[in-house]
């Protein structure tokens, strides 16, 4: 986090020490810079960062604990706090895991979003999003050639987030860093699944590195298509396999109707 981190703070020459401290975090928060769970650098290294007395940046880390943004942890310093709660309780997503048709509206939702995000990061995306962008999606296709399918999922969540990111809309960025949480955790589906349909994994790579040569290239529209054409491909996927586990239970009922009692 050290060397990350001199990057984060610029040091503070103006005005009160503490509220241009607390200004300069609440920003990175506000930009999705610093995300739920995201780590400060020691109270030592962040006084140095800012060129501030430490009774200053304890004063200031106050301020925003007080604020519910920041949490102090022990054995981990401080950590940016829950800051939109999670798009689900434990009883809903249970409630969702039984009504696949709960999982359609995820999508529907997913499919507006992530194709206007990919839109926005077309246009806004910085060199600095698009190196990111670029070496995720070389890691995708390592993922892909080393049939590594925990790899393949953590860079295809990356990926998401990163063009989410690059969108540079803030709200865009909190409310689905909570969405992809529930991905993470496999509450509406499993990847696997989408690779057992997509039996090479060669459509789902094609996909996402059409998403992201789109946005490297700077092209809104292209970005757009392709995020609407993967979540198409996504919610398919699903709809194909739920009719054949249909078939296949409909089909084990008719062969026990259909075979003689003494070997029932």
């Amino acid at each position: 986090m050290q060397d990350a981190a001199k990057y984060l703070f610029e040091p503070i020459d103006h005005g009160s020490v503490a509220d241009a401290v607390v200004e300069q975090i609440e920003t990175l928060i506000v930009a999705g810079v610093l995300k739920e769970g995201s780590r400060l650098p020691s109270e030592r290294e962040m006084a140095e960062l800012f060129d501030v007395s430490r009774p200053k940046l304890r004063e200031a880390l106050k301020r925003l604990e007080d604020q519910d943004l920041l949490q102090v942890r022990h054995g981990e310093g401080s950590v940016i706090a829950p800051l939109i709660g999670k798009a689900l309780s434990p009883a809903l997503m249970d409630l969702y895991a039984r009504h696949p048709v709960a999982f359609f509206d995820y999508l529907e939702y997913r499919r507006e979003q992530e194709s206007f995000a990919a839109r926005l990061a077309a246009e806004r995306a910085t060199p600095a999003d698009k190196e990111i962008l670029s070496r995720i999606m070389a890691d995708m296709v390592a993922a892909h050639e080393a049939d590594d399918s925990k790899a393949a999922q953590r860079a295809d969540i990356n990926l998401h987030s990163a063009i989410v990111d690059a969108s540079h809309n803030s709200t865009l960025i909190h409310m689905m860093g909570s969405v992809y949480d529930l991905t993470k955790r496999g509450v509406f589906y499993n990847r696997d699944f989408l690779r057992a349909v997509d039996s090479t994994g060669e459509a789902l790579l094609s996909q996402h590195l059409a998403i992201g040569e789109a946005i490297l290239k700077g092209d809104p529209q292209a970005a757009d298509t392709a995020a609407r054409a993967h979540i198409d491909f996504v919610e398919q996927s699903f709809r194909v396999g739920q009719e054949k586990s249909k078939r296949e239970i409909i089909a084990k009922k008719r062969r026990i109707l259909s075979e003689p009692k003494s070997s029932r």
